[in-house]
C-alpha cells in the first residue's frame, strides 16, 4: 500500500512538472518546438527579434538546405559593397544573360546588352529575382562569375556562416550550394545594417531606366510583397522580403516585419513544390502564421 502512496506521489509531481513547464513555455516554447507537431508546412524555419537578438520561434535551424533565389541576398549585399556609383551604366552580359534564358531561370525582363544601371540590376536581382540581373552584376563587379561566387563565399565566412557555400550568383540549384534557415537569417541581419540594401529589400514596386530596349524602363515587382494582402496582417507589417523556389529548394521566404515598431526576420524554407506552376504559397501561410504568434505572444 505504501508503495503505491508513493509511486501515485511521483506520478502527480511529474504530471504538475510537465504542466508548469509548458504552461510557463510561453517564453521557452522554441525549445521544445521541434519536438512536436507546430502546424508549420516549412521544415526550416527561424524567426527572431533584430533589436534584441532573441529567438521568437525555430525549427531544424542548423539543418542544411538549398537556398534556391534567397542567394541573391548574399549577391546584392557583396555587389553593393563593391560598388562606388549605382547609376553607373552597366550593360546586361550577354552569355550569362542566354545562359538563364535555356536553364528557363526567372528574369528582371531586361535584354541582352541593354544599357542599364548597377540600380537597375540590384533592384532586378531583389525585387523580380532576375538571373541576369544577378549575373551580370557578378560579372561587372569582379570581372567573371567564378570570382565573385569566391567573394560570396568569402563573405559568408567573415560572417561566420559555418553552414553556407555558395557556387553561383543566381540560386539556380546545385547540390553544392546550400545553407540553413539560422545563417539566412545572420546573412540578412548583416545585410539590412546596408541602407541602400534596406530601400530595394523594403520597396514593392521600382521603375528602371529608360532605355532603347525599354524606353519607359520596365516597373519590377516585389516577389514577396505584391503577394501580400495587408488586411491578413493585423497587428503587425511585413516590410520587405525575398523568395526562392526550386523543386529541390521548396518554397522559401525571407522577410523583413514589424510588431509595434520593432523589427524581426523571418526565414521560412523547404515547403515542398509538387508543382511549379501551382505552387501552394505554404510558405506565405508559415510567414503569416509566424507574424501572428508574434502579435498574439503565444
Amino acid at each position: 500500500m505504501k508503495k503505491l502512496s508513493r509511486f501515485i506521489k511521483i506520478l502527480i509531481i511529474a504530471v504538475v512538472t510537465i504542466f508548469v513547464l509548458f504552461k510557463v513555455g510561453d517564453k521557452i516554447y522554441e525549445y521544445f518546438s521541434p519536438l512536436r507537431n507546430d502546424g508549420y508546412t516549412s521544415p526550416y524555419i527561424y524567426l527572431f527579434d533584430r533589436e534584441t537578438g532573441n529567438t521568437i520561434y525555430e525549427k531544424n535551424i542548423h539543418s542544411k538546405t538549398y537556398p534556391a533565389s534567397l542567394t541573391k541576398i548574399m549577391t546584392a549585399i557583396v555587389a553593393l559593397e563593391n560598388i562606388d556609383n549605382l547609376s553607373e551604366i552597366t550593360p546586361i552580359d550577354v552569355e550569362t544573360y542566354q545562359d538563364m534564358v535555356d536553364q528557363n531561370a526567372s528574369m528582371a525582363g531586361f535584354y541582352g546588352r541593354e544599357a542599364v544601371t548597377y540600380r537597375d540590376l540590384l533592384y532586378g536581382t531583389i525585387l523580380s529575382s532576375g538571373g541576369e540581373a544577378a549575373n551580370s552584376l557578378a560579372i561587372h563587379v569582379a570581372g567573371n562569375v567564378k570570382d565573385f561566387v569566391q567573394m560570396m563565399n568569402a563573405k559568408a565566412a567573415q560572417l561566420g556562416l559555418e553552414d553556407t557555400h555558395f557556387t553561383n550568383p543566381d540560386g539556380l540549384h546545385d547540390k553544392k550550394q546550400y545553407t540553413t534557415a539560422y545563417d539566412m537569417a545572420k546573412l540578412l541581419d548583416y545585410a539590412l545594417d546596408n541602407g541602400h540594401f534596406k530601400a530595394i529589400f523594403t520597396k514593392e514596386t521600382f521603375q528602371t531606366t529608360s532605355t532603347p530596349d525599354h524606353p519607359e524602363g520596365i516597373l519590377l515587382e516585389s516577389t514577396v510583397l505584391t503577394f501580400l494582402n495587408k488586411e491578413e496582417q493585423e497587428g503587425f507589417e511585413i516590410i520587405g522580403g525575398k523568395s526562392g523556389t526550386t523543386y529541390e529548394a521548396g518554397q522559401c521566404w525571407a522577410t523583413l516585419g514589424v510588431v509595434e515598431n520593432q523589427e524581426y526576420i523571418s526565414i521560412v524554407m523547404g515547403a515542398p513544390l509538387e508543382d511549379i506552376s501551382q505552387p501552394d504559397q505554404a510558405q506565405i501561410t508559415d510567414t503569416l502564421k509566424l507574424f501572428k504568434q508574434i502579435k498574439s505572444g503565444k
